[in-house]
C-alpha cells in the first residue's frame, strides 16, 4: 500500500459507516488519483459502497469529451458513475456560477449519510487563502477549505487536504493513469489561474514550503473561526427567543440583546445566524445592520442582503425571503370552507368549527377597515393591529374573512380571529420562507 493510500485511509476511518462514498469525479488530475487510489483500498478493505458523480456544466466544446472519458475510467476500476448535466446561469463571475451549479448538483445526489468526497489538495488550500486574503476576507473566509462540513442530506470531506500536488503527480506517474486538462486552468484572466500559474511558483522559489505554512496558516483561521462560533452562540442564546410570533415560523433575534453587545460581537453573531440564509455582504454593506439597529422606534428599516431582506418589528430582526418578498394577489372565493383555502403565495386559511353564514372569501387589507368585536363595538382594524404589535411585513399578508362586505375574523388576531359565540376560528398557516442554506 502506498503512502498516499495511507494518507486517505486514515482520514476515511472517521467515517467508515456512512452509507456510500461517492467521489465528484471531474477527470481531472486530482479526482483521478482520488478515485484511483479508492478503488485499490476497496479492494483490500471492507468500505461503504463506491460511485462517482461527474457534474457537466457544458461550458465548452471540448467538455462534450469528459463524461465518456470518465465513463470509461469508471468502467475500468469498477465504479459505477452518475453524470449529472447543469446550466450556469450567468453573471459578473462565471466561475462562481459553475461553483454554485456544481454544489447544487452535489447536494442533490447526495442521500441521508452519504459521503462526497472531493480532492482538493494542499496547494488548492494555499491558493485559496491567498485569493480571499487579497480580497479582503475576515476569519471565516481565511480559515479557506474546511476539511469537512455538511452538504445537503449528507457531508462533504476532503481528505486530501494535507496532501501536496507533486504527490498526486508522483502517484499518477508511477500508476500510468490518465486524466483531463481542461483548457480554462491556463486561462491566467482568471484570478486564481493567475496566482496557480505566476505568483505562487515565484513563492514557493523564495519559500519552498510557502504552500504548506499557508495551508497551517488556514487551519490557524479554522480553529480561531471555531472560537468565534461558540462566541456568536452564546450571545445570541439571549436573543433567540420570539414567542409571541412563533406561528410566524420565520427566524427572528430580539433586537436588545444584540444592542447590549460591542459592535464586533453583533457583527459576528450576525455573521453566524446569517450564514445559515444567505451569502454574507462585504465590509461596506454593513452599515445596513446599523441602519436596522438604530432606526427610531416607529421606524420600518430594511436591510437588503443577496438572498433575502432583514427587517425590523415589533422589538425583533427578522430575516425573511422568498415569498415573502412578494406581493400577495387579490381575494379569494372561499366555496367549502369545510376544507382548508390554498392562498396564492400565502400559505393556507382553515375554518375551526361551525362555518358562518354566506357567500365567504378571504380579502387582504386595503386601508380603513372595521369590524364589529364582542364587547368593544366597532373597532378600525389600524387599531387592533397597533395593539397586537403585529410587524409590518405582515399586516399586509394577514387573511381577511369576509362574508360579502362584512369583515368578520382577522386570521391568528387575538380576538378578531375568531367567534366565541358562534364556535368557529380562522386560523392562517403562513407560508415556509423556504431557508434553505447559502
Amino acid at each position: 500500500m502506498t503512502s498516499l493510500s495511507n494518507t486517505v485511509l486514515r482520514n476515511l476511518a472517521p467515517w467508515r459507516e456512512a452509507a456510500a462514498w461517492r467521489i465528484a469525479f471531474s477527470g481531472g488530475l486530482d479526482s483521478t488519483v482520488l478515485l484511483h487510489v479508492l478503488a485499490g483500498l476497496a479492494s483490500e478493505h471492507s468500505l461503504p459502497p463506491l460511485s462517482a458523480v461527474h457534474v457537466h456544466h457544458g461550458l465548452q466544446g471540448v467538455a462534450d469529451a469528459w463524461p465518456p472519458h470518465c465513463q470509461a475510467i469508471c468502467e475500468a476500476l469498477g465504479i459505477p458513475l452518475q453524470v449529472v448535466r447543469v446550466q450556469v446561469r450567468g453573471g459578473a463571475s462565471l466561475e462562481r456560477a459553475a461553483r454554485e451549479a456544481r454544489y447544487s448538483a452535489f447536494e442533490e445526489v447526495l442521500a441521508p449519510r452519504d459521503l462526497l468526497l472531493m480532492a482538493q489538495h494542499r496547494d488548492d488550500q494555499a491558493e485559496t487563502l491567498l485569493f480571499r486574503l487579497l480580497r479582503g476576507a475576515g476569519a471565516r473566509g481565511l480559515a479557506a477549505m474546511p476539511r469537512s462540513r455538511s452538504l445537503g442530506a449528507g457531508h462533504l470531506l476532503r481528505p486530501l487536504l494535507d496532501v501536496p500536488r507533486a504527490e498526486l503527480e508522483r502517484y499518477a506517474a508511477e500508476h500510468g493513469l490518465e486524466w483531463i486538462e481542461d483548457p480554462s486552468n491556463a486561462d491566467q484572466r482568471y484570478s486564481r489561474n493567475y496566482l496557480r500559474h505566476q505568483v505562487l511558483p515565484m513563492l514557493h522559489a523564495h519559500w519552498p514550503q510557502a504552500a504548506a505554512s499557508m495551508s497551517r496558516s488556514a487551519e490557524h483561521l479554522g480553529e480561531a473561526q471555531g472560537l468565534l462560533d461558540e462566541l456568536a452562540r452564546m450571545d445570541l442564546a439571549s436573543a433567540a427567543q420570539c414567542p409571541e410570533f412563533s406561528w410566524l415560523g420565520l427566524p427572528a433575534l430580539a433586537l436588545e440583546p444584540l444592542r447590549q453587545l460591542s459592535p464586533a460581537r453583533q457583527r459576528n453573531g450576525l455573521r453566524y445566524w446569517l450564514s445559515g440564509f444567505t451569502r454574507l455582504p462585504d465590509t461596506d454593506h454593513w452599515r445596513g445592520w446599523e441602519s436596522v439597529r438604530d432606526a427610531r422606534e416607529e421606524g420600518r428599516p430594511i436591510w437588503r442582503l443577496a438572498d433575502g431582506e432583514l427587517h425590523r418589528a415589533a422589538g425583533n430582526v427578522w430575516w425573511l425571503r422568498g415569498p415573502w418578498l412578494r406581493p400577495v394577489g387579490g381575494g379569494v372565493e372561499w366555496s367549502d370552507p369545510s376544507c382548508p383555502l390554498l392562498l396564492p403565495g400565502n400559505g393556507q386559511v382553515s375554518l375551526i368549527g361551525p362555518r358562518p353564514e354566506g357567500a365567504l372569501c378571504i380579502r387582504y387589507r386595503q386601508g380603513g377597515e372595521v369590524m364589529q368585536l364582542a364587547g368593544r363595538g366597532h373597532r378600525d382594524l389600524k387599531r387592533l393591529l397597533n395593539e397586537a404589535r403585529v410587524p409590518g411585513f405582515v399586516r399586509g399578508r394577514l387573511p381577511l374573512l369576509y362574508a360579502g362586505d362584512q369583515l368578520l375574523a382577522v386570521a391568528n388576531l387575538p380576538m378578531a380571529g375568531a367567534n366565541t359565540q358562534a364556535g368557529w376560528q380562522l386560523h392562517w398557516r403562513p407560508p415556509t420562507s423556504d431557508q434553505g442554506l447559502s
